[in-house]
């Protein structure tokens, strides 16, 4: 017996890995893309190195190895691998549920391209830790503007 995906579960295979969602709601192909698309990205950007560099402090060296023209599709096609893996699941999706995604795709993108240059008290946060930060933000203002625009229309 095959048991219907829930979109909390969709959505976390989606952050492990964009395309598992997709494989988890049947749709393979799609599942594919996404995973042959977060490859390539990796690989180009030089993303594992970057991440490495990052979480041991070396947000100089991060900043030197990644290629941030191919970096800079990573936030899109990750924020737009989980909205798709979250809408195609079971269970009723929200009235205009991908703002959030779409903005946190947006802020995330700015993030990066602010990274070389913006520091904290005289730190550079470096490409993945001031992405990361500008999630929050970007997943706020998409709830808001949501928010607004439903309580707008009704």
């Amino acid at each position: 017996m095959h048991l219907k995906t829930t979109k909390l579960e969709a959505l976390f295979w989606s952050i492990a890995l964009p395309g598992f969602g997709q494989y988890l709601n049947g749709h393979l192909f799609k599942g594919t893309v996404f995973i042959f698309l977060e490859i390539l990205i990796n690989c180009f950007s030089h993303f594992n190195q970057v991440i490495m560099y990052s979480f041991l402090g070396e947000i100089e060296k991060a900043t030197v190895v990644a290629e941030y023209q191919w970096l800079m599709f990573y936030p899109c096609v990750y924020m737009f691998a989980m909205y798709d893996a979250y809408k195609h699941a079971s269970g009723d999706t929200p009235a205009l549920s991908f703002l959030p995604f779409a903005f946190g795709a947006y802020f995330v993108t700015v993030g990066l391209m602010y990274s070389p240059v913006f520091n904290l008290n005289g730190h550079y946060l470096g490409p993945v830790w001031l992405p990361m930060i500008s999630l929050v933000p970007g997943l706020i203002a998409g709830f808001l503007i949501r928010a607004f625009l439903i309580k707008r229309t009704k």
